[in-house]
């Protein structure tokens, strides 16, 4: 009998359990659909980017035609069952793990929206818009390890949440070639917890999904190998400057794309409920008037440019990081879909190109990727994801401690713009627009009660004496 007793305290561990070994096998499944979803996304990110570049290398002036019918094209598809594709991808997968409505999260992470987030993305870098593709994988992976789990009989809340949370973490980890910086950023942007049983699901996906890419793709650091250092002294002025400098520019640029119903967001956002098409149109035509002040244009994700400062041997103009945040911010209020994690790079290595020359003792090289963390953690507030993400996307370990330290003042200056972090903000929009939407229709009398109301009783009849 206490043999008996002990195989089924065996057969009850999880390790043992059919339902468990089922949901390890979708997870495992669907990381595998990630990670080549991210390495075919990237490609193809790649390849339609490159099609413009050659445009615009042959005649600067196809722009003013291109990229603005290119945002009018996706402002007006956008306006329906898309709707949800528009932006970054990461507030939408945020509002949907937190919202356990059925519907809710359907809407915002369906396969159709999906597939259309990565296909309107590519749209997007065809025309030139100055937004990146990271953000889409999140959103794109969130969305297929979702599907995936109801589709499979995992449709109750906790377990769907647990399967949007490890798609996004192995979406961003799969996009980037960044395993460690994905688990970082599940723990805290998106869920901002963590639960120890997730523990383990979030290594496997992120695990799977970054041996995907690091097979198809190799292995790589997505600016290259760069070794460089940030010794004690006059040069830990550097961290000062950059993280004052780009926590208050990504504090700013936070506030101004967050919408807000008064001062110059408040007209934005007017003008582009009103007439939305002419609107995007217009952004693309401010994006392209804005690159005509470069040698390299503002268009894209900006990672060529961002290396190629970083290496030291860019020809970009003094002025790049301040045009391209105005860029990125034309492109975000045409409210057509991309992300900001590489066009956030590309500004913050175009000032820490300007603010180099305000510490002559330090590394150049080593300056700009500390404003290319402190600006990326002034947009995010994320300081520990802002870290591991630069640190594996050069493959430089020795700048951990000054990169931490410029983060973490970034977060600081940052919060005095923006007092909650974008994500988060864009995510609390959608959760009140859906909460809005909730309570007017549950307001709304029921049609059958009207009918039943209306109708004539058997007293009131006309027929009636």
């Amino acid at each position: 009998m206490s043999d008996y007793r002990r195989f089924q305290r065996l057969a009850e561990l999880d390790i043992f359990s059919p339902v468990q070994w089922r949901r390890r096998v979708l997870f495992w499944t669907g990381a595998v659909v990630v990670g080549l979803a991210a390495v075919g996304f990237a490609q193809a990110a790649d390849f339609a980017f490159g099609l413009f570049h050659r445009m615009v290398e042959h005649s600067r002036w196809w722009a003013f035609i291109v990229t603005p019918a290119t945002f009018a094209l996706l402002a007006w598809v956008t306006q329906g069952a898309l709707k949800p594709t528009r932006g970054s991808g990461i507030p939408q997968a945020i509002a949907a793990l937190h919202v356990e409505d059925e519907g809710f999260r359907r809407s915002l992470l369906s396969l159709r929206v999906a597939m259309g987030k990565m296909a309107l993305t590519l749209v997007a870098l065809l025309g030139g818009a100055s937004v990146g593709r990271e953000g889409p994988t999140v959103h794109v992976g969130a969305g297929l390890l979702y599907s995936l789990g109801r589709r499979f009989g995992f449709a109750d809340p906790a377990a769907a949440g647990r399967f949007i949370l490890a798609g996004s973490a192995a979406g961003l980890a799969a996009a980037f070639n960044t395993p460690l910086a994905g688990v970082v950023f599940a723990i805290e942007e998106m869920s901002g917890a963590f639960e120890h049983r997730m523990s383990g699901i979030l290594l496997t996906a992120v695990i799977i999904a970054g041996v995907v890419s690091l097979g198809i793709l190799g292995n790589y650091a997505y600016f290259g190998r760069l070794d460089m250092t940030l010794p004690l002294g006059q040069a830990w002025w550097a961290v000062l400057a950059t993280g004052v400098v780009c926590g208050l520019a990504g504090g700013l640029f936070a506030r101004l794309i967050v919408p807000h119903n008064h001062g110059l967001r408040g007209v934005m956002g007017r003008l582009r409920a009103r007439s939305p098409v002419v609107f995007a149109a217009c952004c693309g035509l401010a994006l392209v008037l804005l690159s005509q002040l470069t040698n390299t244009g503002l268009y894209g994700t900006g990672y060529a440019q961002a290396r190629a400062i970083l290496e030291g041997h860019g020809d970009t103009v003094a002025s790049f990081g301040v045009l391209k945040f105005f860029g990125n911010i034309a492109s975000f209020w045409a409210g057509i879909p991309g992300g900001i994690f590489s066009p956030a790079l590309a500004v913050g290595a175009g000032l820490g190109q300007n603010i180099t020359a305000l510490v002559p003792g330090a590394d150049g090289s080593a300056v700009i990727l500390l404003a290319m963390a402190g600006y990326l953690a002034g947009v995010t507030q994320a300081p520990l994801t802002a870290t591991v993400i630069s640190m594996e996307l050069t493959a430089n370990q020795q700048m951990a401690l000054p990169i931490m330290a410029t983060c973490l003042i970034a977060r600081l200056c940052s919060s005095l713009f923006s007092h909650k972090p974008v994500y988060k903000a864009l995510a609390d929009k959608l959760i009140e627009q859906f909460e809005a939407e909730k309570a007017r229709r549950e307001a709304e009398p029921d049609p059958d009660d009207v009918s039943e109301a209306a109708a004539p009783t058997r007293n009131d009849s006309p027929d009636t004496p």
